[in-house]
């Protein structure tokens, strides 16, 4: 029996399609010619936003916050600096700064602003990311990933270079945005100049006014001061979008993902595809299974061309994704959940959203970040729908009931709530926030997660009894822009000798997925017997060394398909790698190399990585030092073949039906006491 999703016309039963029309909006198409600064112009008069523009602005001149809740398209990420810079907001070498949840969308949109400002990308409109800044001295829109707006607060609290900021797509509810709010509040008292923008397409708008509203009700019944915050909403729509549901639920959704865009070539009329998967695995899968059924096109069909998106992606092959197709072929973009917000496509008529996304969820018992496959949000499927019909009437095809829709939550919770709060307590404190018990977060994170982070903190020494920021560790971890475990082995690899290696070792876990794992026949059996090549005892940390070490040798895209590596991934790593010496050198700790010596190698990663600890039960699984929780290697693991070891070190947990350690390294259990003291300490066990 085929188990193939299938596609009637609307108003059939096997598909229904929901009648009520998602908004959409003219396309923010990416155009790199500037001598079409005209047809811009134009283009940008009929977006929805344009027609508010004087409401924007006066409401700026009379509130310090302005909640805005614009629909996916209407053009809040373009448009609104664009008006703040016409009307005088970006003068005296004043910024409005703009931040973003993600790199590409960082980039991606500075540059389409640079196009309809007809300048130059770095003069009048420029970015700022991790380890590449665009920006020059005559630069007016700054647009810059979250992470860097709350660097720059650290060398100036105050943010005395900026007239507005404003921070985008709000609802995605980062760890970092919640943090940069509850900032920005502080700042706000301090400073009655600067104004802030808080803008998203699906967003508790009340909630945040209330939030940023600095008057309380005393003072207004003594009408001593008027509200700070207001709300604004846009409104408009140009394209319909028809939304069909799947009549029953898909076993395997990343197969139906692909047998759906090869049905929608076959049928529809041209326009790009955009598809939703939940990581790199399966992007990389599907965009496989693709491309083999690209050759197999028949007479009269499109041709296709696959392109994959995601994070770990390098910014070369990001860009791929905005470049037009040529005529007669349709593209279809696989993409994680990255491409959900911010970047607009161009020429995407058709969406397929798989109904599911990987979210990083704490366990504060365990003291284990796990990334767990959950259903998504209505707001996160509303917000995939929506980049569909940008430039005509658009089909979303969900592959789940539109009984599942309905039992969806409202919106996905708050990363605060559900991650690892030490790097956010390492940022506040580092930033002068001594009392982080007290600060004002818009969510407030579970007690047990900040008590659990300063407990890691304190373990790892980056804060000491006062609960102070240590001098000079815990400065210098609040500097390196890597979780605060990664971190101090880092550090502390100086020390040891083996800091050439630990950047290697970093700059690999940077990159999801250096294995090229293919999913089956003789490649599968082939790609096995490369990979063991590479594997040592000690885990899967020491086999990515020896990966990178043999990549350093050779350097050719021979060599990388003859071992099945991933020249992208190997590629990344280096750049994230030479970028980590730079680093090194500005915090002035020596590049050392241990020739050889594995057991330095090992005892450094033991010195971060300590809370990750297991060991090996006597019913045969391994269980977590802290919390006893059940764990198993994964079948990617180079341990997942070899005797057992007693006591290992993971860099993260995955649940699937079972729950997972990666990124495994075999250790000494008498390191842990002499390594971390504070945090272990030795006990007789009960084997019974």
């Amino acid at each position: 029996m085929s188990m193939k999703p299938r596609f009637l016309a609307p108003g059939e039963n096997s598909w229904q399609e929901d009648k009520t029309d998602l908004d959409a909006h003219q396309s923010t198409q990416f155009v790199f010619n500037p001598n079409q600064s005209l047809a811009l112009d134009l283009q940008r008069k009929r977006l929805p936003i344009y027609k508010l523009r004087s409401h924007i602005i006066y409401l700026l001149e009379n509130y310090q916050a302005l909640i805005l809740v614009g629909e996916t398209g209407c053009g809040k990420s373009t448009q609104i600096p664009q008006f703040l810079v016409e009307a005088g907001w970006a003068t005296n070498g004043k910024l409005i700064g703009i931040t973003e949840p993600r790199r590409v969308a960082t980039t991606s949109l500075a540059t389409r602003v640079a196009d309809e400002r007809n300048c130059i990308l770095g003069d009048e409109v420029g970015y700022t990311i991790r380890f590449d800044d665009c920006t020059d001295e005559t630069t007016k829109i700054k647009y810059v990933t979250e992470g860097i707006l709350l660097r720059e607060m650290m060398g100036d609290p105050l943010l005395t270079k900026y007239n507005v900021i404003m921070l985008d797509e709000v609802h995605e509810r980062t760890m970092l945005t919640d943090i940069i709010m509850g900032l920005l509040k502080k700042v706000l008292r301090k400073r009655p100049s600067l104004r802030v923008i808080v803008a998203s397409a699906t967003v508790d708008a009340e909630e945040l006014r209330d939030f940023f509203n600095t008057n309380t009700s005393a003072k207004k019944d003594k009408n001593e001061d008027k509200d700070t915050a207001t709300i604004l909403s846009v409104e408009g729509r140009l394209y319909s979008i028809s939304v069909f549901y799947a009549a029953e639920p898909v076993p395997d959704y990343v197969t139906a993902v692909v047998e759906t865009a090869l049905k929608i070539n076959a049928d529809e009329e041209p326009g790009d595809v955009l598809a939703f998967l939940t990581g790199m695995e399966e992007v990389d899968r599907a965009v496989q299974l693709l491309s083999e059924h690209a050759k197999l096109c028949k007479e009269g069909q499109l041709k296709l061309v696959p392109l994959p998106m995601y994070g770990s992606l390098p910014y070369s092959d990001q860009l791929k994704v905005f470049h037009r197709a040529q005529n007669g072929t349709r593209k279809i973009v696989v993409a994680t959940n990255i491409a959900e917000t911010s970047i607009t496509i161009p020429n995407i008529v058709f969406v397929i959203d798989c109904g599911f996304v990987k979210l990083p969820w704490f366990d504060v018992e365990t003291q284990t970040n796990s990334l767990i496959v959950a259903p998504v949000s209505k707001a996160s499927a509303d917000q995939r729908a929506g980049r569909a019909g940008r430039v005509r009437p658009g089909k979303v095809y969900r592959l789940y009931t539109e009984e599942a829709y309905k039992g969806l939550i409202d919106c996905t919770p708050p990363e605060m709530e559900r991650s690892d709060l030490a790097p956010a307590v390492l940022q506040l404190k580092a930033l002068g926030i001594d009392n982080v018990l007290r600060f004002n977060f818009p969510s407030s994170p579970p007690s047990k997660s900040l008590l659990s982070a300063l407990e890691l903190l304190y373990a790892l020494g980056a804060i000491d009894h006062d609960g102070q920021l240590s001098e000079p560790l815990g400065l210098t971890m609040a500097e390196i822009p890597l979780d605060p475990v990664l971190a101090k082995c880092l550090i502390v690899s100086g020390e040891y000798g083996c800091s050439e290696e630990i950047t290697t070792i970093i700059a690999m876990l940077q990159v999801q997925n250096v294995f090229v794992r293919p999913t089956g026949g003789q490649n599968a059996l082939k790609a096995r017997v490369a990979h063991r090549m590479f594997e040592v005892e000690e885990g899967d940390l020491i086999t990515l060394l020896n990966v990178y070490t043999a990549w350093e040798k050779y350097k050719t895209n021979s060599w990388c398909q003859k071992y099945f590596i991933s020249i992208k991934g190997i590629k990344r790593a280096t750049e994230i790698r030479s970028q980590m010496r730079k680093l090194l050198k500005k915090l002035k700790i020596p590049l050392l190399s241990c020739s050889g010596n594995v057991e330095l190698i090992l005892k450094c990663i033991t010195a971060g990585l300590f809370p990750h600890a297991a060991y090996l039960h006597f019913s045969g699984v391994y269980r977590t030092v802290r919390g006893n929780k059940d764990l198993h290697i994964h079948p990617n693991s180079c341990l997942y073949t070899l005797e057992q070891p007693q006591w290992v070190l993971f860099g993260e947990i995955l649940q699937t039906n079972k729950t997972y350690m990666r990124e495994i390294t075999v250790i000494k259990p008498q390191w842990l006491v002499e390594l971390a003291p504070h945090f272990y300490q030795r006990t007789a066990i009960d084997p019974v």
